[in-house]
């Protein structure tokens, strides 16, 4: 069994379980996930924290891993972070208005970065407007 946290295109989220990872994405794709909240069956998985279960001994070693882990991955989502912010306009929340005018203008070869709602996205997403979320890690965090 399989605990995914599910958010829905308006923004909700809830919990539930598969019998497996393959199980969610079965019953998503015939569209037989529903929202508890507004019945929407535009259903995405959320990122969730693994459980971690052992010893003592093993939850140290585990935890030293996972902190070197995350410490590398904080490192590498930095460097993404300065890299966008160096080549990148920011646009803000103006980003799906901004993207479009990049997009429908061929002769454009702007670079922006900024914000969107989830709903912004999916119609860009329905547009055929291919977009990629960096998640923003805090420089001073």
């Amino acid at each position: 069994m399989i605990k995914y946290i599910l958010r829905c295109c308006k923004g909700h989220e809830f919990e539930s379980w598969f019998s497996n990872s393959n199980e969610f994405d079965k019953l998503n794709k015939k569209n037989l996930l529903e929202c508890i909240y507004c019945s929407s069956n535009n259903i995405k998985k959320s990122i969730m924290a693994p459980m971690i279960s052992g010893s003592k001994k093993d939850k140290d070693e585990n935890t030293i891993l996972l902190k070197e882990n995350l410490s590398t991955k904080k490192n590498e989502l930095l460097r993404i972070r300065k890299f966008v912010e160096k080549n990148f306009e920011y646009v803000g929340d103006k980003f799906s208005q901004k993207v479009r005018e990049v997009y429908y203008d061929r002769n454009t070869k702007k670079s922006i970065y900024g914000t969107t709602t989830p709903e912004e996205r999916d119609e860009l997403t329905e547009e055929g407007i291919d977009l990629i979320s960096i998640p923003w890690v805090s420089k001073d965090n």
